[in-house]
């Protein structure tokens, strides 16, 4: 054991965290260890860990890749880790990596389940990853097509990567509707329309919903031309959630559907894996004008503070990252 010391953040009850010191032994053959440069909080889901609002059903599917505890608590929860390769075979030392790891100061995992970064994608900005990840996985369920008028409901940091992608489909027409006013300067730069859910008609043929509200939801119903498809990618953990489905639900012949990750879509399952998806998402990343979405930074040692803080009242915070070196 090499005795290698690292800290990691664990949640231990509703709203309550702390940072734990542990033990990290040498990697073995296949494994690689990483010093940690940034991680970034996913406000949705971290939130409702935070909370122990995930729902008992749902305790085996929600387990991270390399979660330790168990749900509801104490857990070691977290899914985006940048970092660099600090022991490992010589070609890879000294590499930046992607790795889908809790919040925690140094770690060892298997070689395959880090994904080395493009040279023009700096670690600060990977963090965004994971959401983007999400948001692909998104764009293949709902299959937008050329000329549509898409509507995203929620203009947070999957909202607007949502915005950012489609607006490139030949021919879309995309706006993006959320109750912040603040939030139409991102939808400018994007080159993306901006308006309130008051100055929304029943025009689209694709409607994304972001938002994690209901009445964001409700909202994206209104949103929908004749036979549209809402395609829902929040995730509402054991909230209740009430919609108008007795309004034009049915006459409008509307598609409510669902999407989510950890599987791949089924129009490319058959050609793609994770491990692909994940080298598409990294590339992607080399644009330097997502940097706009990362909307605050602390310190690690500041994660209990900062966790309790944002899963209260998150304000305009996109993605919150966090930082590891002094």
């Amino acid at each position: 054991m090499s005795g290698k010391s690292a800290h990691a953040f664990w949640i231990t009850g509703p709203e309550s965290s702390e940072i734990r010191a542990e033990t990290i032994a040498d990697p073995l053959d296949g494994e690689v260890a990483i010093q940690t440069l940034y991680s970034a909080i996913s406000r949705g889901t971290e939130s409702l860990v935070y909370k122990g609002a995930i729902p008992p059903s749902e305790f085996d599917r929600m387990r991270a890749p390399f979660q330790e505890g168990d749900f509801p608590t104490p857990v070691k929860y977290g899914y985006i880790n940048v970092g660099v390769i600090d022991q490992g075979p010589s070609k890879l030392l000294g590499r930046s990596v992607f790795c889908m790891y809790p919040h925690q100061t140094y770690y060892v995992v298997p070689e395959k389940s880090v994904y080395l970064l493009p040279d023009d994608v700096p670690p600060a900005r990977a963090v965004l990853a994971a959401n983007l990840e999400a948001v692909v996985n998104g764009l293949w369920d709902a299959t937008p097509r050329v000329g549509d008028r898409v509507t995203i409901v929620g203009a947070g940091v999957l909202g607007l990567l949502f915005a950012w992608l489609t607006a490139r489909f030949p021919g879309c027409n995309v706006e993006i509707v959320d109750t912040n006013p603040e939030k139409k300067n991102l939808a400018d730069k994007i080159g993306v329309s901006f308006k309130f859910p008051s100055q929304i008609k029943p025009e689209s043929d694709l409607v994304i919903h972001t938002s994690g509200t209901s009445e964001g939801l409700s909202t994206s119903l209104a949103c929908a031309n004749f036979e549209a498809k809402i395609q829902e990618m929040s995730w509402f953990g054991n909230q209740q959630v009430s919609l108008p489905l007795g309004e034009a639900f049915h006459s409008q012949r509307l598609t409510l559907q669902s999407s989510q990750v950890s599987s791949i879509s089924t129009f490319q399952r058959g050609r793609w894996s994770s491990e692909r998806r994940m080298e598409l998402i990294l590339r992607l990343l080399s644009e330097p004008d997502l940097d706009m979405l990362i909307t605050g930074e602390s310190k690690f040692k500041e994660l209990p503070s900062v966790m309790k803080k944002l899963s209260r009242e998150a304000g305009n915070t996109l993605c919150h990252r966090i930082k590891y070196s002094n």
